[in-house]
């Protein structure tokens, strides 16, 4: 029993720093060049929410449906779980944060994400902001130009911008939402520090910004609904 105590969370990956850096090499090259499509579907909910009309919501939502299905297929059934057995199990969760994005936002209209001036719109802006344009500055300023992890593409600033969406909407069908994305950054968060990746602390910060937010937000409901 007491061997076990000696073995750290590295012990237990399937692979090297070199060949999890190496993955994400291939998946851009393969892809490309959806990137840029990717990244530009990414401004265009940005619009969305920062200058709302009456459609903005459900194409928001059908963005991110078709991003969080095409990560599922292309990204981890196609490529990561060649490396990692683990991930066949994640795929159907990430297919049905799509679903779910279709159903509760593009099909019933039940999700509603608008950018506004409050504590908590700023956060969720901020986190939308990462994932799309500093996430994958990081792989960049790292000299690893071609491993640059971006919005639709990869899923770390997938469920980062999730995240930020997710902080910025309003009504209940959020919730449903909100599992998988935060389940996502913690393993990955976990997976990079096993890795000694030096950002490695990215997914878990996110996760606990927007948990501020949340709970920043219930505290100043309550005091405006005193007396």
């Amino acid at each position: 029993m007491s061997e076990w105590l000696t073995y750290g969370i590295g012990d237990f990956l399937l692979f090297s720093p070199r060949v999890y850096w190496r993955l994400f090499d291939l998946h851009n090259r393969a892809v490309w060049p959806l990137q840029v499509p990717a990244l530009l579907l990414g401004v265009t909910i940005l619009v969305a929410i920062v200058r709302p009309r009456p459609y903005s919501d459900r194409t928001v939502s059908a963005i991110m449906a078709a991003a969080w299905i095409w990560v599922a297929w292309s990204f981890l059934w196609t490529r990561y779980s060649t490396i990692n057995w683990a991930v066949i199990y994640v795929v159907p969760a990430f297919a049905l944060e799509g679903l779910l994005f279709l159903v509760f936002g593009s099909l019933t209209g039940r999700l509603r994400m608008v950018a506004d001036r409050s504590i908590r719109g700023g956060i969720g802006l901020a986190l939308f902001l990462y994932g799309l344009a500093v996430h994958p500055l990081t792989a960049v300023l790292d000299g690893r130009l071609f491993q640059a992890e971006i919005f639709g593409i990869a899923p770390d600033p997938l469920a980062i911008s999730t995240l930020g969406l997710l902080t910025l909407a309003t009504g209940g069908a959020a919730r449903w939402l909100l599992l998988v994305p935060v389940i996502w950054c913690v393993v990955s968060g976990a997976t990079l520090v096993a890795l000694d990746a030096t950002e490695a602390w990215i997914p878990f910060a996110a996760v606990i910004f927007f948990i501020v937010s949340t709970l920043g937000s219930r505290g100043s409901g309550r005091r405006s609904s005193g007396p």
